[in-house]
């Protein structure tokens, strides 16, 4: 049996939960440009699955940090994967790209769950870095604390780098945005496709290297861009964590899910 035959082969939705039609490029992009113009930013999770096992990737935030942030919910994470008959509170393995608060803001809602985070970014977010309000700013206390309760309730799998989840899943440490950012691996009928989550917030940012303006570290932003490309099987298998054009690139999983669940599984439209 070759490697390719035993590895589990995975299908991979994108579930938009929250759209901010308000953010511009000088509020996104880390290199300025002097006609500044809207560049909005979709909020996704995201749904790997086969006929075995479901990860979901990322918990999204909830109604507080969309008043708080004035970033509008169309539909808890939660109402989103019930569209995809995944039932959140029956969940066992939700991966955590980081700890900020559109990607950590809904732990509560998987109460099951195994939480598959990196060591770095436990340690970040509770670390000497958070006595800054500007590196305090992405994260909200209250869902750091609830990843805490949840390492004592031991329901966290630390990672320390790149982890092979099962065959054909893995994760792997980008660092950048966030000190213990990862991307997902996901081996699928189109090959190695990367779900980004942050580690690119638009096809833009690693196209043109061209950095998101949050960062923590901006020499591991730019590498984990080729490193992205180098486990993927091209830039059209990396998927992007808040960039609308997924939801224009690929097709939605079913007629009725149109505008909300997108596809990442199969080749995109365009890219």
């Amino acid at each position: 049996m070759t490697k390719s035959e035993e590895r589990e082969v995975f299908e991979i939705y994108a579930v938009k939960y929250a759209h901010n039609a308000n953010r511009t490029r000088n509020g996104n992009m880390l290199y300025m440009d002097e006609h500044d113009v809207p560049m909005p930013l979709d909020y996704f999770v995201w749904v790997i699955r086969n006929e075995k096992r479901t990860y979901i990737v990322d918990t999204g935030f909830g109604e507080v940090a969309s008043k708080k942030r004035a970033t509008p919910l169309l539909r808890t994470p939660a109402e989103g994967l019930a569209l995809m008959g995944v039932d959140s509170a029956e969940v066992e393995n939700v991966i955590i790209s980081h700890m900020h608060y559109d990607h950590a803001g809904g732990v509560a809602d998987f109460p099951k769950a195994t939480f598959i985070l990196q060591d770095t970014e436990m340690s970040y977010a509770t670390g000497r870095c958070m006595c800054f309000p500007a590196t305090q700013r992405p994260f909200e206390v209250d869902d750091v604390c609830e990843l805490v309760r949840k390492v004592y309730g031991n329901q966290v799998h630390f990672v320390d780098g790149d982890e092979e989840l099962v065959p054909g899943l893995s994760v792997h440490k980008i660092g950048g945005h966030s000190a213990g950012l990862m991307c997902v691996r996901v081996w699928t009928q189109r090959g190695w496709v990367i779900v980004a989550s942050d580690c690119a917030h638009f096809y833009e940012n690693f196209k043109e290297r061209n950095p998101f303006v949050i960062v923590y570290n901006l020499g591991d932003m730019l590498n984990g861009y080729t490193t992205m490309e180098m486990l993927a099987e091209s830039q059209d298998h990396i998927i992007p964590g808040h960039d609308p054009l997924v939801m224009k690139y690929y097709p939605a999983a079913s007629k009725e899910l149109e505008g909300v669940v997108a596809r990442l599984d199969v080749p995109p439209a365009s890219v």
